[in-house]
């Protein structure tokens, strides 16, 4: 019997501001953090997890962390493992921590983060990738697993299981199909706010010249700004003359593509304004970037405006542009809102803004159920590593589908983790293979001792140099 002894936490913080890295038109200031959790046992058995921020705050979610972590210490973890949904429910449910959410905000990240150890640690505990581990399951297996409360309105357990069952049909043959060729990836390194021009056109090259299909880029300052940047990028992705050697262009009105208005080459552009507008705001600064034909406009507003979306969403649709968002949508039931009122193209989840993978599960049986493909948020430091299993997961066994759908992909920071993601030479993440990663967020020690805020190595060489 292994049980949960106690907990680290470490308050990671990289200084991606000084190169524009993850600028945007609401966030223009960012060090990419990781506050990140080890939780430890009585044996070798550890489990690792993180939630992401941008810097100045970073603190406060590890603090929030160690409140939650402090639940599972005696916990024995086979009795965990058993039942993760239960597992969840007992997490989110300190009679006194809840108060300061609840399911939202600080606390509910900081669980995120926990859930996603105790995940990394049952798929260790396994000797199985996270996604191997969940695609493994039974249907039964995957519906006691997630997240539930708050959701019967949209989705029954009994409407999940069906689904899942007749998902059953074909997992092995899509297992080995994304193994041979990997999951869909779009790049939004080339599209920074804080970037000149000309460093937009030769990240946007490497990207096409990468095998890259897809791309998105932040707009939300300055309309001129943003129209100038867009043909830029236009002007390179519709051109054959940069497509690797011996590639074709692809056909836009191809299934795959339709309704994405895909260019000449088959590719597809998206924007994103990090919620920077009003609602009559976004709509009339979208359709004046009609002529870069964007796919969709991601966070055009607040992130939990569910009307709002909906408004915009009906606004655009006669100009081909759609709505999609979830990066910012901070638990299962704002999700199942924007699906009720029709409000989004695409459900953008992210593995950590939602507290953990139980509830994760719980979104993408409801995007399945609502026939809404899941095109993850991923970026930042750490997110690339989670989310492709969490596409994977969506693929294989819930969804069983991947021709429309992309993950983002920001080609910063892997370095830092012990079994990081890759691209492969067609623009798709590779499948995790190893079986000792779980969910592929261990972080090497010596990044965490570089740094740690504030008295890792590189912090302290910043301090000495101001000195």
């Amino acid at each position: 019997m292994v049980k949960i002894t106690g907990f680290e936490t470490h308050d990671v913080r990289f200084p991606t501001s000084l190169s524009g890295d993850g600028t945007d038109a609401m966030n223009t200031d960012c060090d990419y953090s990781s506050a990140y959790v080890a939780l430890l046992t009585d044996s070798d058995l550890v489990g690792y997890g993180m939630t992401f921020t941008i810097g100045r705050g970073n603190d406060i979610v590890c603090a929030a962390i160690k409140e939650v972590a402090n639940r599972l210490v005696g916990k024995d973890t086979e009795s965990l493992f058993a039942d993760m949904g239960k597992a969840w429910e007992y997490l989110v449910a300190d009679p006194q921590l809840r108060w300061i959410g609840p399911e939202k905000g600080v606390i509910h990240i900081a669980t995120g983060a926990v859930n996603n150890a105790l995940w990394d640690m049952y798929a260790r505990s396994r000797q199985k990738p996270l996604w191997k581990l969940v695609v493994d399951f039974t249907p039964e297996e995957i519906v006691k697993s997630a997240a539930w409360r708050y959701i019967s309105d949209a989705i029954t357990k009994e409407e999940a299981l069906a689904m899942l069952k007749e998902r059953e049909a074909g997992k092995k043959e899509r297992e080995a199909k994304v193994r041979e060729l990997g999951y869909p990836a779009y790049v939004t390194s080339a599209g920074w706010l804080g970037y000149s021009d000309e460093k937009v056109a030769r990240l946007t090259k490497e990207a096409v010249a990468g095998g890259f299909n897809h791309f998105k880029m932040k707009v939300g300052a300055n309309q001129a700004d943003d129209l100038r940047r867009g043909k830029l990028i236009r002007s390179i992705i519709d051109d054959p003359q940069y497509l690797p050697p011996g590639a074709k262009p692809r056909d836009p009105n191809s299934e795959e593509l339709r309704g994405k208005n895909a260019g000449p080459t088959g590719a597809v552009l998206m924007i994103d304004s990090n919620q920077v507008w009003d609602v009559p705001q976004a709509i009339e600064y979208v359709k004046g970037l009609e002529e870069i034909k964007p796919w969709f406009i991601e966070e055009p507003t607040a992130p939990d405006d569910i009307l709002g979306h909906a408004a915009i969403r009906k606004a655009l649709k006669p100009y081909g542009i759609g709505v999609a968002t979830g990066e910012h949508a901070h638990n299962r039931m704002v999700f199942k809102q924007l699906l009720q009122a029709e409000a989004i193209d695409v459900v953008q989840i992210d593995s950590c803004r939602l507290a953990g993978v139980s509830e994760v599960l719980s979104v993408l049986l409801m995007a399945a159920k609502f026939g809404v493909p899941v095109c993850p948020h991923a970026g930042g430091v750490g997110l690339c590593e989670y989310v492709i299993h969490l596409s994977l997961i969506d693929y294989i066994a819930v969804s069983g589908t991947m021709e429309r759908n992309v993950l983002e992909f920001v080609d910063h920071l892997h370095e830092h983790f012990v079994t990081p993601c890759s691209i492969n030479s067609r623009g798709r993440y590779n499948v995790p293979l190893n079986p000792s990663e779980g969910y592929s967020i261990e972080m090497h020690k010596s990044s965490i001792a570089e740094y740690e805020w504030p008295n890792g190595t590189y912090w302290q060489s910043r301090r000495n140099e101001k000195a």
